[in-house]
């Protein structure tokens, strides 16, 4: 195997980086998202109870926050629970979209060798294939079974180029599709913990409306 890597020249040098660093943030991304830490069981529903309770202080927020990230996009919702509905929103979107960035962080990376790792492959295809043209130039065709062995080296590179690059993206759309998928399930439990937080202001909010109804009729 090594004298195989050795035979594809130094463009394989970069192509063996990208699938050590590869490798590094697919492990990194596994352990991170995994879902238990992601969307611990029964999160949610504990802290819609702590929020029926009103038993909230500043330091319980803070383990609740530091603890995943739906708890922090929970624990966010909370810091603000005595605001306007529009507001405690507000506040929803912008931590969900500083915990996403930080679910998605690193697969940029993984996509980007993805792209290039075939690209990598090519070039020292490439420059393989013109240096043994210029040997054939200077020394004539000769023994074609070495010419056949020059091509065969060549090949290499693009091979090694696309071993590194199926598996980046693979685990590149499975980490974006899981990352969506977590999306989906911290919004319908900070939808629930805001229906919660604000049930007295829609209380208020529906008998107003009514009343303008019938008014607005009569």
């Amino acid at each position: 195997m090594l004298e195989i890597l050795m035979a594809g020249g130094w463009a394989m040098l970069p192509i063996l980086i990208c699938s050590a660093v590869a490798l590094a943030i697919v492990l990194e991304r596994c352990w991170t998202l995994r879902r238990k830490s992601v969307l611990p069981p029964g999160l949610g529903e504990e802290v819609r109870n702590w929020a029926r309770s009103g038993q909230l202080d500043p330091a319980h927020l803070t383990t609740l926050a530091n603890g995943s990230p739906l708890g922090e996009l929970l624990a966010s919702a909370l810091a603000v629970r005595n605001r306007p509905r529009e507001l405690i929103k507000e506040r929803i979107e912008d931590t969900g979209r500083h915990v996403v960035h930080r679910m998605e962080r690193y697969l940029n990376t993984l996509g980007t060798i993805a792209l290039i790792g075939p690209l990598l492959g090519l070039l020292g295809t490439v420059i393989g294939l013109i240096r043994m043209f210029m040997e054939v130039m200077r020394g004539g065709v000769g023994d074609p079974m070495k010419m056949a062995g020059g091509i065969g080296e060549a090949l290499i590179c693009t091979a090694t180029g696309l071993i590194v690059a199926i598996p980046a993206y693979v685990l590149h759309r499975y980490f974006r599709s899981k990352v969506a998928g977590y999306c989906v399930e911290m919004e319908k439990q900070a939808t629930g913990l805001l229906d919660e937080l604000t049930m007295d202001q829609l209380a208020r909010v529906r008998p107003s409306r009514v009343a303008s109804t019938e008014s607005s009729a009569s």
